[in-house]
């Protein structure tokens, strides 16, 4: 059933765009009424609305359902919509926020996902002659293989490393001549520690990385951090993989002229805004903020209608870009689930990562570890010194705290940490932990 990705739809009219979203709608939803025992269920067998203006009638989707479907229907759930023997390749997402969840792609479907993907990656500036070792997790997780035929969908010559053996990768990237990397933000400190300890004399911008494709964890749309990148590495740092597992693996990106991400799937995908608590639509419309909700116009496997994604994103810009590019451009404020409430004040982890990444004497590592249960009167975070410095009084501490207050509201009790004294992984970062019980 599932459309293919339309050629340069980042650059296509509006106009033309919403044409097209119109015509897929009419099929995705005649096909998911046919053949989604999930969406029969959840819409009392009532059929979808073949148009996209009554689209808001129609409950939403969220992870919680499908997980329970999941685990009722498995592997894949009763909101698969296709003959399972048209599977062509099965993932997990990483299980970051709860349960694993299994994913499924017909050979439509994979198609697809390469081709909106890559047209995030050469956005972001990979192409033709650039060399890219790709370090996400290849064991099931979509960031792994898909993210990898992704990049090779872009002309680059792909070099598939995975997680693990980061001193191995650091004399790859030097014996290949590796142009680019794509990885966490959060791995490339990592491998600054790797080389630090075992690669005397060598500095991360001896290993000539052109571009640091980044994904899978938030963090560039702070400039200091990106400055810390950059000047550390020597490397374009860009958002180039921003997705939602469930829907799409990599659909947004930045550019070289522009921070605020890409939406490059306007073709396969509908979003809409909603306020995540009451839930109520909310205008597509500039500097508006609110919950992305996205809905399949193109998908085989396991089609989704108005899901809730979870993340909070602010609309930055419609109509043309100065590169071009139509697609709508937007930042990600944080997840749903990351949010943590202080005293009536929602706080989200790229708030205090903007906050820590301010002072030149802290490593940028850092992690908000909530021992008790809501609500929250302070908000208790960790922060840790960076490699050289010297253990403080709590001036530091205290500094941090006004800081975080001034620009959060919330009060903040900081606790400094010896240089690297906080975990790091070569996987996603988690910056919220939550020790105690969390029943709100």
């Amino acid at each position: 059933m599932a459309d293919e990705a339309h050629p340069r739809a980042e650059f296509m009219a509006l106009g033309d765009l919403a044409e097209l979203q119109a015509e897929r709608w009419a099929r995705q939803s005649d096909y998911v009424s046919a053949h989604s025992e999930f969406y029969r269920r959840h819409l009392h067998a009532t059929p979808l609305p073949t148009t996209l203006a009554t689209l808001q009638d129609v409950p939403f989707t969220d992870k919680e359902m499908l997980r329970a479907d999941q685990a009722e229907n498995g592997p894949f759930g009763s909101y698969i919509a296709a003959n399972p023997d048209t599977i062509t390749r099965l993932h997990r997402t990483s299980g970051t926020t709860g349960t694993a969840m299994n994913l499924a792609l017909s050979g439509r479907d994979a198609e697809m996902t390469a081709d909106v993907g890559a047209r995030a990656q050469m956005a972001a500036g990979l192409g033709p002659g650039h060399r890219v070792v790709h370090c996400l997790n290849y064991q099931l997780w979509m960031g792994g293989y898909t993210d990898h035929a992704i990049l090779e969908r872009t002309g680059a010559t792909v070099v598939p490393f995975g997680v693990g053996n980061s001193a191995k990768l650091v004399r790859t990237i030097q014996e290949l001549g590796i142009t680019a990397i794509s990885c966490t933000p959060s791995y490339p400190a990592v491998l600054e520690q790797v080389i630090a300890d075992e690669f005397p004399g060598l500095d991360p911008r001896d290993l000539g990385l052109q571009l640091g494709l980044f994904g899978g964890e938030s963090g560039l749309d702070d400039l200091a951090y990106r400055a810390r990148l950059e000047g550390a590495w020597g490397f374009a740092a860009r958002n180039a993989n921003y997705g939602v597992s469930d829907v799409l693996c990599n659909f947004a990106a930045q550019t070289p002229t522009c921070m605020d991400l890409h939406f490059m799937a306007l073709d396969v995908l509908y979003p809409e805004l909603i306020d995540p608590a009451s839930e109520a639509p909310l205008p597509w419309q500039e500097g508006q903020s609110g919950e992305l909700v996205l809905t399949h116009l193109a998908k085989d496997c396991q089609p989704l209608v108005r899901f809730k994604s979870g993340d909070i994103i602010t609309l930055t810009g419609l109509g043309a870009a100065e590169c071009g590019r139509t697609a709508p451009r937007f930042r990600v404020t944080g997840r749903a689930d990351d949010m943590v409430t202080v005293r009536g004040l929602n706080v989200f982890p790229a708030m205090v990562a903007g906050v820590v990444n301010g002072f030149g004497q802290l490593s940028g590592e850092y992690r908000i570890v909530l021992a008790a249960s809501p609500p929250h009167d302070v908000l208790p975070v960790e922060v840790e010194l960076a490699e050289g410095a010297q253990e403080t009084d709590a001036g530091l501490a205290d500094a941090l705290e006004r800081k975080i207050k001034q620009e959060t509201g919330a009060t903040a009790k900081v606790t400094v940490r010896p240089p690297r004294s906080l975990p790091r992984t070569e996987g996603k970062t988690k910056r919220v932990i939550r020790e105690g019980p969390q029943d709100v």
